[in-house]
Order: structure tokens, then sequence, then C-alpha cells
């Protein structure tokens, strides 16, 4: 293989070193009810919290509906007693007349999370041209916002990364390239130290961290080709962090302090990659690709660590949906099969491979662990509810009609409350 160096430049800006030194904003846990960042505070998709519903329905456990302003696929973020979300309008708004593209608009929300009652609205204008259409009805506002104690991280493909203060207020906007996909544009922003690190893939084929209180580059990394995952944080157990992220063929790691690149695995899996890593104790687990495939590999080296490092290999996957760890097993389920997997983590071995009932339709939301359960979250907002156990066990399949419109984000979690999100609606589920 080729020098690691020709596919990832990056490049670390001086004035980066000093603003790192700065005192990072609150970091926020599961433990005091907020919910920071895509699949929650370190973005593995687990919550601490007790006292979660596992039976619902429109009328069971709902403790409150709120009906939004727009559609979108990006999944509800909380600090205090703010639900931060996005949506969009104006243009290929589902079951909508088409409109313009120079009437769209995403949207910037702030929601009471004790009543879901509508707190603020800020809109941000499209920079223009957009993309025509959006694939499968995704949307224009797909990425997750990220949340600390004083500002609100956004990320709008094209429209460029953006700062909110917690009244609604942009406080800065940073543009990070201008390409398109038919598939739009999905990752979310990860906070670490005293930057917001945004996978441009689709705009620029790079990871761009900015300055949190600023928006000012601190660097880029390239190579950084079809990934519409998240990037993940990894605590190695003698110390360090790396941020990982799953490309085409590839999961790539770097210094998330300077962008430098640290290793390189090939994955064995080809398509574009969707689902976001987790990790356990220094070992990155990756599933993806439409044919279903998955690996393990032990981070902390560096240069191409295909041969050396990689735990083992996995045939079974899914295309968009991303796994949890528990107690030693990986479980996810597959995005068009209503299959649901367990594997041990340690040997990648299936575990166990089996139909969800009924079925639930497509799967494109994450899976979510919390209080011994697997919640998995359908297009068509049924969700099962699964012992997070190596022997297979469904406790329940519940839904939210009439409500019909997708159900493409992953579930949030609010304290002791779920919160669950369609193109219509923001769902606050909890035990009465």
């Amino acid at each position: 293989m080729k020098s690691h160096r020709k596919f990832v430049g990056a490049s670390l800006v001086a004035l980066g070193l000093l603003t790192l030194l700065g005192r990072p904003a609150s970091v926020a846990s599961d433990g005091d009810g907020n919910w920071p960042q895509f699949r929650g505070p370190k973005g593995l998709g687990i919550s601490a919290a007790k006292g979660l519903p596992v039976t619902w329905s429109a009328e069971e456990n709902l403790v409150w509906k709120a009906e939004l302003p727009g559609a979108g696929a990006s999944s509800p973020v909380v600090w205090g007693q703010h639900i931060f979300l996005t949506c969009y309008t104006g243009y290929g708004v589902p079951r909508q007349e088409a409109g313009s593209a120079d009437q769209l608009q995403r949207h910037v929300l702030c929601l009471d999370r004790s009543t879901g009652r509508l707190r603020w609205d800020t809109p941000v204008p499209a920079t223009l041209p957009e993309q025509e259409k959006i694939r499968e009805d995704h949307g224009y506002a797909s990425s997750t916002l990220a949340v600390d104690d004083e500002r609100v991280y956004g990320f709008f493909g094209k429209s460029g990364a953006r700062a909110f203060d917690h009244s609604g207020r942009q406080v800065w906007q940073a543009d990070v390239g201008s390409g398109l996909s038919g598939w739009g544009s999905a990752a979310s922003p990860v906070l670490h130290r005293n930057l917001a690190i945004v996978n441009a893939s689709v705009e620029s084929g790079a990871l761009v961290a900015l300055d949190r209180a600023t928006g000012k580059e601190i660097w880029r990394a390239g190579g950084i080709k079809e990934a519409w995952n998240t990037p993940l944080l990894v605590n190695l157990p003698g110390g360090g962090t790396e941020l990982v992220v799953g490309v085409i063929k590839q999961v790539l790691a770097f210094d998330p302090d300077t962008g430098k690149p640290l290793w390189h695995c090939d994955t064995g899996i080809s398509w574009y990659m969707c689902p976001s890593a987790v990790a356990h104790e220094g070992v990155v687990y990756l599933i993806g690709g439409r044919s279903g495939g998955g690996l393990a590999v032990r981070a902390g080296a560096r240069g191409n660590v295909t041969d050396t490092q990689v735990l083992w290999r996995l045939n079974k996957g899914s295309n968009v949906s991303s796994p949890v760890y528990r107690d030693g097993h990986l479980y996810f389920a597959h995005e068009n099969l209503g299959v649901a997997y367990c594997v041990n983590a340690q040997t990648g071995a299936l575990v166990y491979e089996e139909r969800l009932d009924p079925p639930p339709g497509q799967i494109y939301a994450s899976a979510l662990l919390a209080q011994g359960c697997l919640y998995y979250v359908s297009r068509s907002g049924r969700t099962a509810v699964l012992a997070a156990q190596p022997t297979f066990e469904q406790l329940a399949c519940n839904s939210l009609a009439p409500d019909r419109s997708a159900f493409n984000a992953s579930p949030s979690v609010a304290g002791n409350h779920l919160l669950l999100r369609s193109d219509r609606f923001l769902y606050c589920l909890g035990q009465k």
C-alpha cells in the first residue's frame, strides 16, 4: 500500500495549540440527565437511565407529543431543561408541495423538556445551489446537534457548521466545503476539548476541527471518502484518545488534537460507511455494507494495522444503523431484513440471528442500550424492545400509529424519559 500520507493530509494551525490550552466547556454525562450529542455522552448509544418505558403507544406512557414545524432525520439532544433539534421547511418536505430551493431553510429548535413547548426557532438559510433531491426522503436536516453548557453546534452540509448560544442567537458560521450528494449529508459534530469536529466527507472529503468559541479552523485531515458516519472518540486503556472514522474500504484513526493520522486498517467492506463505530477498552467495532460485514480492531498502534490488530471479521452487518456493546457482546439490527444479531465481542462468533416479530420494516435508527434493554426503532415508528442478553428475548413491539411519517432519527434519553422523533412529531415517553 502506498504511504498513508498520500490520501490523508493534516495541517496544524499554530493558534490551535493555544486554543487547546483554554478551558473546555462543560462535558455532560448521562447521569445528569443530559444527552449532548448523537448517541449520547460518549457516542456509544448507551444510557445509565432507570425507569424508561418498555411498552408504549399513542396513548400508553405518552408524557407529551410536540408537533414540529418541519421534517428531519436528526436526533434530539438534551441539556438541562432544554431539548435541541433541527428540521427543515420550504423544499422537498415529504407529503407536502415540492416548493422551490430558494425557500429551503433549516431550523434549530429548542423545546421545553418538561412540556414539549417550543421555546425558540432559529432559521438557518440554505447556501444555494443545494442538492435538488435527497434519496429516500432523508431530507436536509439529518445531522444531530451537539451541545455544551455554552453553545449548540450544528452541521448543515454545504451551508456550513454553525454555533448558537442557548437562546438561539448564532455565534459563528464556518464553511467546510461545497460538495453535494444525492444521499445528502448526515454526520454529526463531535466535541473534544475546545474543538467541534465535523465529518465533511460529502462537502470536502475531510475531517475539519473548529474552535468551539470562534469557529476558526484548527486542523483539517483529508481522505474521508464515502463516510456518512459520525466519528468516535476512543479512550485507550493506557491513556490517550484517538478519533476513529469509517470510510469506504477502510477505518482511519487520527489524533483528535492535531488531525495527525495514526493508523489505518482495511475493513473488507466495499460500500460507503454509514454506521458509526463503537469501542470498549480500546477495541473498535465496526459494521457496514449492503452485503453485511463487520470487524474488531485494537486501537493504539501506528501505520497499516490490517495484518496485526484485527481481532476478527464477520460476514454479518448493517448498512445504516449502528451497534451497541454490552458485557462482551455486540448487538445490532439489519436495516432491511428485520433481523437482530448478537455477536461475541471477543471472538466474533455469531451468538444469535433472530427475526423481530412482527416485522418492523426498515431500521435506519441506531440501537439504544438502556436498563438492560435494546431499543430498535424502525422507519414505520415500530420499536422492538429486546433483553440485552446473549439469549434472544423480545420484550415488546411498540407503535406510535396513527403517525405514518418516517422515523429516521435515533432514540435519545432525557432523564427517565425516552425521546422519539418522526418527520412530524417529537414524542416524550415515560412510565406512568
